[in-house]
């Protein structure tokens, strides 16, 4: 027989449709004429309602309502009505038509717009816009999670029982990745708005029932209004309460969950659950895990696990070609020098006109950039001067860039730098050989100048902070920058290539650059500072421990790291030392590297993006040193799902006592399904009812608090940096027990609670850091070392079936709170300053210089990641407690 298919009855559903109470009618045609309004092209709508992060201000608080009732187009505004209507009557005849008005036009609309501009706008300092009704209707299926959760706390499938209150954050994820262009952090504020008003927070928001009932009386509205719902006339839900789900799976008691049967393996799987010896194994196999990553990073420098580097690219052709710069070039570098020295005292604008002068006069098209930062009560301002030769064989859709700023990284005169990028200016411009263009840009510093010109370069810069660039080319293909502030000779190349966040450029290019100097020109090549590199196993650790430590901090360790973010490869060509090295060898070096440069066919690709060099020949891939920093980051996994087990242990209980006592038989309880049959002890039926709601609440809220420590920080002046930071620390020491009887005067923090607050702190820093180890693998390694203390503190675990966790004792909470409040993230930081021999304030203004303009996150990790892991283990062996 053919299958017969539900038929859509129009009667049914013109009856639903003209029965729709007034205010959901209401939002349906100010859908429909802003979706009609869109149609013209006079006034751009989405631009004036749509939720921007960067436009919201005084005069456009109106957006904060707006943006729910805007659309994208056709399908956009389709769809969230489709999912809108049932949602919104429900609302409507549950809460009537006043009170719906009044939580849309407030708080329903504000609140989720709040939380998404403080995310996205405060802490990721991003500008992305969102729009359309789907922030109403995540909120009303969190009011619809909270609401099924009161009336049936679980959905049962198999032996597995699922929270309610979880489905509108499962309709969130397949949202998410299901249709595209959809707002996570909109949508996750709007299901958290949605629980809190399902909770009950929420409601003092709400105008009193007392008041909307006088303004009814008053205007005789029910009267007035067709389909007006009045505050006397909810039907709270259409539905009523909502049913049990799966009652068949309830036997043979109420709230009994369904148990494995007999013939299968699952009850030895069960046992294998319960056993109390499972508990012991976690925290030594947490440890293990921690060791093993140690150890197999002290493993990498030995020749089994590391390699040579090699050319991927064979286009590239490092040091077959001959090199011309020399003879007469040293004439003519030596009377730039004395040029450049002549104006050194000058203002940047009067050097920057100096400098394209002279770049004009070899026949280049030349232009200049103004830029002004300010960040720590410090202002980073200048002009940048900069030329662009065209390829005689080039169609302009690529360059190359030649970049030498006025000063280097340590303040420095870059006197012989400048020289040498002009010269070589004049020397390219004489050569009929370039397929792809090349810019020679002279920055005024080192860190605040190529980032502004390569921001204005690729139209991201701030206009209040950068000037536009009147002259451009193609494609950046490659950056090498000069760095010589020597008045002497000197004896070797310090190549340096860390970017922004760890970021690092194409292995190739620094094979070129090594390739080209060592093999080619006879020069020598160091890195990470090691000026004298051997090629024993402790050099190799401490190469590659010292670029560890570079690429964890993330800041800027060069000119060059400015274009790495933008996926423009990158790096450094320092002289130090004294040698016998002149001036036109390193003008050999830098033109051969542009010959290998320019026969390149398309963009670096081939080689790795992501290694660490131990060695200005041998390195280690992401494949290889990878494991190290995971299995630090799933120690804190392991760790959490422990107490995830442990959390849903039953406290001692008579049947406990019976299971223990071998003397009395155990209970048992017979269990039939299906005509089977299986005898299941009754110790293993009770179910322990886990409370989310608080932990889960407790972590986000310390994750959100971080943001306070990256704002002050951020915002600091230089010379408040130590004195804040010193006060930080020190209200760091009390701010746990502080935290934890503020807590305690509202509820109870039992055990219980305390071993989901811990699991769930430990499950999320595990998880953030497994991801960043992809991003910056040196950031996340050390983080989760100096983190790894928190697998062991707090809530001690059980060894008992069925008992209750033991409460600390009063040594191991003192040791406790020794070993976190010595590895507290601001202890940590004054520490590492203080053995380094750097001011604490002029670090914190590095990193609020990174955060205001060149992207950096180092702090967010350390202050949203970090420092609240830190605060939930301090507060689990708080005193306060």
């Amino acid at each position: 027989m053919a299958p017969t298919f539900p038929s859509l009855d129009v009667r049914r559903l013109r009856s639903y449709v003209f029965r729709l109470p007034l205010f959901t009618r209401i939002v349906l045609v100010l859908i429909v004429i802003f979706w009609t309004l869109e149609l013209q092209k006079v006034w751009n709508v989405v631009q004036w309602g749509a939720l921007v992060p960067k436009e919201v201000n005084l005069g456009t608080m109106y957006r904060l309502n707006t943006y729910p009732l805007i659309h994208r187009n056709f399908l956009h505004a389709f769809f969230n009505t489709m999912a809108l209507v049932p949602l919104l009557e429900r609302f409507e005849a549950e809460h009537g038509t006043l009170l719906s008005g009044a939580l849309f036009g407030g708080p329903i609309s504000t609140l989720p717009a709040a939380a998404y501009l403080l995310v996205e706008r405060g802490i990721l300092r991003q500008n992305t816009p969102v729009l359309g009704a789907s922030i109403w209707v995540f909120v009303l299926l969190g009011v619809e999670g909270i609401k099924a959760y009161k009336a049936n706390p679980h959905l049962t499938i198999s032996t597995y029982r699922i929270p309610m209150w979880t489905t509108p954050l499962v309709i969130l994820l397949f949202t998410t990745a299901l249709i595209p262009n959809t707002s996570l952090l909109g949508h996750l504020g709007s299901v958290g708005v949605g629980y809190l008003y399902g909770l009950g927070y929420l409601k003092i928001l709400a105008p009193p029932e007392k008041v909307l009932r006088w303004i009814e009386g008053k205007l005789n509205l029910l009267g007035r209004l067709p389909h007006y719902v009045s505050i006397d006339q909810k039907t709270y839900g259409r539905y009523g309460v909502l049913p049990t789900s799966n009652p068949s799976l309830s036997t043979p008691g109420e709230g009994s969950v369904q148990m494995p049967y007999l013939g299968s393996e699952a009850p030895t799987i069960l046992a294998l659950r319960r056993d109390p010896r499972l508990l012991k194994v976690p925290p030594y196999l947490s440890a293990l895990c921690i060791f093993v990553g140690i150890l197999w990073l002290f493993l990498l420098p030995l020749n089994e696990y590391s390699r040579r580097t090699y050319i991927s690219e064979n286009a590239l052709l490092p040091g077959q070609v001959h090199t011309y710069f020399g003879g007469s070039e040293q004439n003519v570098f030596n009377a730039y020098k004395h040029e450049v020295q002549s104006f050194t005292a000058k203002d940047p604008g009067v050097i920057a006109a100096e400098l394209t002068s002279i770049l004009r006069s070899v026949g280049l098209k030349t232009a200049t950039q103004k830029y002004h930062y300010e960040a720590a009560g410090k202002v980073h301002s200048g002009e940048n001067a900069y030329a662009v030769l065209h390829a005689p064989r080039g169609d302009a859709t690529e360059a190359i860039v030649l970049v030498a700023a006025w000063t280097n990284m340590d303040g420095e005169l870059n006197q012989s730098g400048v020289a040498l990028a002009l010269t070589l200016a004049r020397y390219f411009k004489r050569w009929s050989l370039w397929s792809k263009d090349i810019i020679i840009l002279i920055t005024s510093d080192s860190k605040a100048g190529p980032q502004a010109w390569v921001d204005a370069y690729h139209n991201e810069h701030s206009p209040e902070s950068a000037d536009p660039l009147q002259l451009k080319s193609g494609a950046l293909q490659g950056v090498v920058v000069v760095d010589n502030a020597l008045n002497h000779r000197f004896e070797s190349l310090h190549i340096v290539y860390d970017g922004i966040n760890g970021q690092l450029p194409n292995l190739d290019l620094f094979n070129s650059a090594v390739a080209i100097a060592s093999g080619q020109m006879g020069i020598g090549v160091s890195l990470q500072r090691m000026w004298k590199h051997g090629d024993s196993y402790r050099e190799r650790l401490q190469t590659m421990l010292r670029g560890m430590v570079s690429q964890g901090l993330g800041h800027a360790s060069g000119p060059h790291s400015s274009f790495i973010p933008y996926h423009v490869d990158a790096i450094t060509l320092q002289a130090v030392g004294h040698g016998w090295q002149d001036e036109m060898a390193m003008g050999r070096c830098v033109e051969s590297t542009f010959r290998s440069l320019n026969n390149l066919l398309e963009h670096f690709h081939q080689s790795f993006f992501f290694y660490l060099l131990m060695q200005a020949n041998r390195f280690v891939s992401i494949g290889t040193y990878l494991p190290s920093a995971m299995l630090v980051a799933i120690n804190f996994t392991i760790m959490a799902i422990a107490l995830w087990i442990q959390s849903g242990r039953p406290q001692k209980s008579g049947i406990a006592f019976a299971m223990l006592d071998k003397t009395k038989e155990p209970e048992v309880e017979v269990v039939e399904k299906d005509g089977m049959v299986a005898c299941v002890s009754k110790a293993d039926m009770v179910v322990v009812e886990r409370q989310l709601f608080l932990p889960v609440a407790l972590v986000v809220a310390f994750h959100f608090l971080g943001a306070v420590p990256l704002y002050v920080f951020n915002n600091t002046q230089q010379e408040l940096g130590f004195c804040t930071l010193l006060i930080f620390a020190s209200c760091n020491v009390i701010l746990p027990t502080f935290v934890a009887i503020i807590i305690s005067g509202f509820t109870t923090l039992s055990s219980h609670r305390l071993i989901l607050l811990q699991c769930f702190s430990l499950l999320l820093l595990g998880m953030f850091l497994a991801t960043l180890a992809t991003l910056n693998f040196s950031l996340a390694f050390l983080v989760g070392l100096l983190a790894a203390p928190l697998s062991f503190v707090g809530v001690a675990m059980s060894a008992d079936n069925g008992s209750a966790p033991p409460k600390l004792s009063l040594p191991r909470k003192i040791v406790s709170n020794v070993v976190l409040h010595l590895l507290s993230p601001p202890v940590v930081v004054l520490a590492v300053c203080q053995t380094l021999g750097v001011d604490a304030g002029a670090a914190l203004a590095e990193a609020a210089f990174g955060w205001k303009v060149s992207g950096l996150w180092t702090q967010v990790v350390v202050c949203c990641v970090w420092w609240p892991a830190w605060l939930v283990g301090a507060v689990t062996v708080s005193p306060g407690l």
